[in-house]
């Protein structure tokens, strides 16, 4: 699960209908219940017939830019990448007008359109963004406020993308001492800066430090949300990666299986946080030279990414990319050139 945080725009509205129709914010709101649960072609119908409902309201109102925001987030979600800048951009300047450019609702609407640069790879782009969204915050809501934690969350997961761990440690250990100073030392918010930065210093190799993160990330996961949470299972794969990624592959496997079980109850078998964890799975077993055993993972991570997100989504790409290397250990290199050509087809198209 990526460690990104995308805000979620729910701000005080009252544009409540009196009749018995749908209002926009009923289906507003259960879209993101359907956005939630991976039902992604449902929630973008829930989501255009909310815009339809509030484009009546005007150009500029409050609604308008709350769904254009939920819609673009879920096209981020899904890869359509071209689509969901100009919904960002146009929620962006609804906020700017309506409120000023120094608003922390502007802030959060910086924060989504630089994380969508960020998963792009326009890294400069979203660098500006973050770093502007993180100064209206600190201004707004002053250096303490959960939400500049956050902001500097989402700063260094860009730098570890770029490989400047460096610079990325101080800002994540700036936000969990925030997150602990301002909502406690056992909230869930304070896991999720537990376990970016336990994964960040698994990245650098710094196992004795990664650890004790990790096992205090998932003991308060488990005490707040409970044992079958999705975030559990988060702090349980991450657990595992970290095994992993040093050959301890007997712990990672039962912490990667116990990790699916729960995404796929909490969740549903078909749900792309399960491909993911499948696909961990299938690579623990490749690792391992149990090529048997990870195949049919590999298949089954495929279709799940190719139901929920479409065929040409990313993570479709990655999941084939990961199959081919399969094929190439059983020296299959005929059908691995296939899933490979498909693969490098996705990573050509402009989004």
């Amino acid at each position: 699960m990526p460690p990104r945080m995308i805000v979620a725009m729910l701000v005080a509205l009252s544009l409540l209908t009196a009749c018995a129709q749908k209002s926009w914010k009923d289906y507003n709101d259960a879209g993101l219940e359907a956005h939630e649960q991976g039902r992604y072609a449902e929630a973008e119908e829930l989501y255009l017939a909310a815009l339809e409902k509030a484009e009546k309201f005007g150009d500029e109102n409050a609604a308008l830019s709350l769904i254009l925001n939920n819609l673009a987030g879920l096209y981020h979600t899904q890869g359509k990448y071209a689509e969901a800048e100009p919904l960002f951009q146009r929620s962006l300047a609804i906020e700017e007008k309506a409120l000023g450019s120094e608003h922390p609702n502007v802030a959060g609407v910086l924060n989504n359109l630089a994380a969508l640069y960020d998963t792009q790879g326009k890294y400069a782009e979203a660098e500006l963004l973050f770093q502007r969204s993180l100064a209206i915050r600190e201004k707004a809501l002053g250096p303490e406020h959960p939400d500049v934690a956050m902001c500097l969350n989402n700063l260094a997961y860009l730098y570890v993308n770029q490989g400047r761990y460096e610079e990325a440690e101080p800002l994540y250990q700036r936000a969990l001492a925030i997150g602990e100073k301002a909502l406690g030392p056992e909230h869930p918010y304070v896991a999720g800066s537990l376990k970016n930065l336990a994964t960040l210093y698994t990245n650098q190799g710094k196992y004795a430090e990664a650890e004790p993160h990790h096992q205090r990330a998932l003991a308060i996961s488990e005490q707040t949300l409970g044992p079958e949470h999705p975030d559990v299972a988060t702090s349980i794969n991450n657990l595992a990666d970290f095994y992993s990624a040093q050959g301890k592959y007997a712990e990672a496997e039962p912490l990667y299986q116990r990790a699916l079980v729960i995404y796929e109850k909490a969740l549903g078998p078909e749900h792309p946080y399960v491909a993911t964890s499948i696909n961990n799975l299938a690579l623990l077993y490749r690792a391992q030279g149990k090529y048997a055993e990870a195949e049919p993972l590999n298949q089954r991570a495929l279709v799940i990414y190719e139901k929920a997100l479409g065929p040409e989504h990313p993570d479709v790409a990655t999941s084939l990319e990961n199959y081919a290397v399969l094929l190439r250990k059983t020296d299959r290199n005929a059908e691995a050139e296939k899933l490979e050509e498909r693969a490098r087809a996705i990573r050509a198209i402009a989004r």
